[in-house]
């Protein structure tokens, strides 16, 4: 099964010769270019080998024309790349090429993303971010729904204390929404408790972020995954990073007991994404610990 990849990522169109795009329009091969105006009949301008290159406003996206993908969409991507196939040659010194978007995703759609089943793995880049999740491009411009609570075990307050736009990640497929259009989720390849709990050891003093502050107490996370419970301080807030001493780790109750050192370190802390696994299908995961009585699970389908 090819993964097709998100835009941005295909040969680039612009450094190409003639006979190049011409081998490129025998063999369907997808490729990106910057777009340069959407102009007044409604189409994406581009520049190929000096000549002109139109996507008429019906292949620029699939599901434009019906409604599934609003103008706004398009506009939005003059001075960014976009992908396509060449469905037209030049004819004459006066041609001209001729794109489709729309052709290139459908056949993403078909040949891939359709065949996905709940629990595969697929890579993808973040384009944009809501309060409620981050949008992210599953293959040729297709967007998928990250939802804020998939992003991870740990609180977090916004997608953007997790992911930046521009980030390439790893993802599952959790689900199809009535439009069947892809729900994603992150946190099932970001580890279980006890994964990312054998990073640290009973004494270590670490790095943190405060993500939750509560009248009993100050939730810090201290891996994606993870975040253990220091004693209340006043005048902490959301997202500041602290150095925290680990006191106590307890994977009977999926608890950290943590002492704040200091919280007034200089610099923004971002934790890298540690990823278990990139590939494959995942039918079941389980975060908890054997031995706790709190069951945090996902279950995807089976093969």
């Amino acid at each position: 099964m090819v993964e097709y990849k998100a835009e941005g990522l295909y040969r680039c169109a612009q450094n190409m010769t003639p006979n190049q795009l011409e081998e490129a329009f025998y063999s369907g091969e997808l490729l990106q270019a910057t777009a340069l105006a959407f102009d007044h009949a409604q189409r994406l301008r581009l520049t190929l080998a000096g000549k002109p290159a139109y996507m008429d406003y019906a292949d620029c996206a699939d599901g434009l024309e019906n409604g599934e993908v609003r103008d706004i969409a398009i506009l939005t991507r003059v001075g960014r790349p976009v992908c396509f196939v060449i469905t037209q040659l030049p004819q004459g010194p006066d041609g001209f090429y001729k794109l489709s978007r729309r052709s290139a995703q459908q056949q993403c759609k078909k040949n891939y993303l359709d065949l996905l089943i709940p629990g595969d793995i697929l890579p993808c880049r973040v384009t944009h971010i809501e309060p409620f999740g981050a949008f992210c491009d599953v293959g040729c411009g297709i967007s998928a729904l990250l939802p804020i609570d998939c992003l991870s075990v740990s609180r977090i307050k916004s997608p953007a204390d997790r992911v930046q736009v521009g980030d390439d990640l790893y993802c599952i497929l959790k689900s199809r929404d009535e439009q069947n259009r892809l729900v994603l989720t992150l946190r099932e390849l970001l580890g279980n408790w006890v994964q990312n709990a054998e990073q640290f050891s009973i004494g270590e003093t670490v790095v943190g972020i405060v993500r939750s502050i509560e009248s009993y107490g100050i939730f810090i996370e201290i891996a994606p995954n993870l975040a253990g419970l220091a004693e209340y301080t006043e005048g902490l807030c959301l997202g500041q990073p602290v150095s925290v001493y680990i006191k106590n780790i307890l994977p009977e109750k999926m608890k950290i007991k943590l002492v704040i050192v200091n919280h007034e370190l200089p610099e923004p802390l971002k934790f890298n994404l540690n990823y278990y696994q990139t590939s494959g299908h995942i039918d079941h995961w389980i975060y908890s610990t054997p031995e706790s009585n709190k069951q945090i699970e996902t279950v995807f389908a089976k093969r």
